[in-house]
This record gives C-alpha cells, sequence and structure tokens, in this order.
C-alpha cells in the first residue's frame, strides 16, 4: 500500500500531492515502482495536527481520487478517512477500501462509527487501534480486547467478517516500547483470523530508535519492521518508500511461504 497524502501538514510528504494530477502523479509513480494499493489521506492524523472538517476533507480527496480513478481505472484505491460523509462520497468517486484511522470507536458525538457506511457499500474496511495510553503491563490484552469489540460492533452493525482487516495502530497513542512490542509480536494480532495491514513508515519511533531525525532517511528501520512485519503475518505494508519496500516484501513473504513459494 503505498500512501500519498494530500494534505498540507502530514509528517513526512505534507504540501507535496495537493494537486490532483500531483497526486496522480505520485500515483502512478508508485505503481510502477510495485504499490498493489493507493491510500489515500486528506486529514493529518499526526500528532498535534489540527481537525480538518468534512467540507475541506472532501474538497482535497474528492478530485484526487476522481483524477488516481481515470487514469489508473483497475488500481485499488483506499480512503484513509474517520467521517461517514467522506468515507461514502470517496467510495462514490471510486475509492475501494476504507481506512479507518478511529477503528469504528465512537470517541465522542462529533465522530460516529463507519459502520453503517461499510456496511451499505460493501468495501473492506480497516479497522485501526488507536486508544491513549497508558496501557499498563498488560498492553496486548488490551489491544486484542479493543480489536475485538471491534470487530464485534461492526459485524452487529451488518457489516461482515470477510470486509474487516486489523491495524495495530503503531505511533497511535503508543510509547516507543508498545509500537515495538506491537511488531515485535504481530502474530499474536494475527491470530485472530482477519487480515493485518501494518503501518510504520517513517514513524518517529523508528527515528528514536536509529538516531535520525529525518523521517526520509528511515528507510533502513522501514525495511526492518516490513521484513519483521510480514513474517509475522502482515498481509499488507502501508508505506511511503515502495521502490525500496516492495523488494523487502516480496523477499520477506517468500521466507514466510518457504518451500510452498513459487515464482511468479
Amino acid at each position: 500500500m503505498g500512501i500519498v497524502n494530500v494534505t498540507p501538514d502530514s509528517f513526512s510528504d505534507g504540501g507535496r500531492w495537493m494537486d490532483p494530477a500531483a497526486a496522480a502523479d505520485q500515483a502512478e509513480r508508485l505503481v510502477a515502482e510495485g504499490a498493489d494499493v493507493i491510500d489515500l489521506g486528506a486529514e493529518s492524523t499526526r500528532p498535534g495536527a489540527s481537525p480538518v472538517g468534512a467540507e475541506e476533507e472532501l474538497a482535497r480527496l474528492v478530485p484526487a481520487i476522481r483524477e488516481i480513478r481515470r487514469r489508473c481505472p483497475g488500481l485499488p484505491i483506499s480512503a484513509d478517512t474517520r467521517k461517514r460523509e467522506v468515507a461514502r462520497a470517496a467510495v462514490e468517486a471510486g475509492a475501494d477500501i476504507l481506512n479507518d484511522v478511529q477503528g469504528g470507536a465512537e470517541p465522542d458525538a462529533r465522530w460516529p462509527s463507519l459502520a453503517p457506511v461499510a456496511a451499505e457499500l460493501g468495501c473492506p474496511w480497516i479497522l485501526m487501534h488507536n486508544r491513549a495510553g497508558p496501557h499498563g503491563e498488560d498492553l496486548w490484552g488490551e489491544v486484542l480486547a479493543d480489536l475485538r469489540g471491534a470487530v464485534a460492533r461492526a459485524e452487529a452493525a451488518g457489516v461482515p467478517r470477510r470486509q474487516l482487516w486489523l491495524d495495530p495502530g503503531f505511533g497511535f497513542g503508543k510509547t516507543p516500547e508498545e509500537n515495538l512490542e506491537l511488531v515485535g509480536r504481530l502474530e499474536r494480532l494475527a491470530a485472530l483470523g482477519l487480515p493485518v495491514l501494518l503501518g510504520t513508515s517513517r514513524k518517529s519511533t523508528l527515528g528514536k530508535v536509529l538516531g535520525e531525525p529525518d523521517p526520509a532517511r528511515r528507510l533502513p528501520g522501514d525495511a526492518a519492521c516490513a521484513a519483521w512485519g510480514i513474517g509475522r503475518g502482515a498481509a499488507m505494508i502501508r508505506v511511503h518508500d515502495v521502490a525500496g519496500l516492495a523488494p523487502v516484501a516480496r523477499m520477506a513473504d517468500a521466507l514466510r511461504r518457504g518451500r510452498a513459494w513459487r515464482a511468479g
């Protein structure tokens, strides 16, 4: 999953792809480098970012989706949003997947769950864990309980289990040590039986481990997380650096498959 942010303030690439043509150029570039899915976000979720109203998010997101869909008719597009009206409009404009950093939760009345939209549209829905710490001694107990609850609420709202993906929420409400624990034992999440998306790309935990303040220079950390995560059950990785990480993903997947691997 290659990342294209149509935002002015994302931590790594904010402001670079605001124009729909520029976003589509970047999407085509990432596909040529090996991306299978393009994830479009129009509201920054970096720590401290200001929320964006639905009207502004739609104005950024929908034209980019339409332009990418025009140029790449068969390309799966993911819309990274937590708002119902934006999710519905994104799919109507050509998106195929809903990537929900709220994970189906309803922290307050401003953010109702996307469950009714996902049920109505029948599209894949990625549920990310996003609960602020501290998490106490049992991080995994809390993460797994929260995500089981998210899946149960989705199914109760009419979303079939086959539509659901899970994301451990690396970098969302967790300490660096907790982030490392999530990747290190990702098989615990994969054991729930749903496909897992892992998104560690360029995040601050990598910078702390590597001593690298520049997000664009954290590729070695991204590669290690990708290889380790795929080996422990990740079905897809969400990345900025597709050219650098697509070969890592292919090799890690081949190692995981072992003698079951087949060329092509």
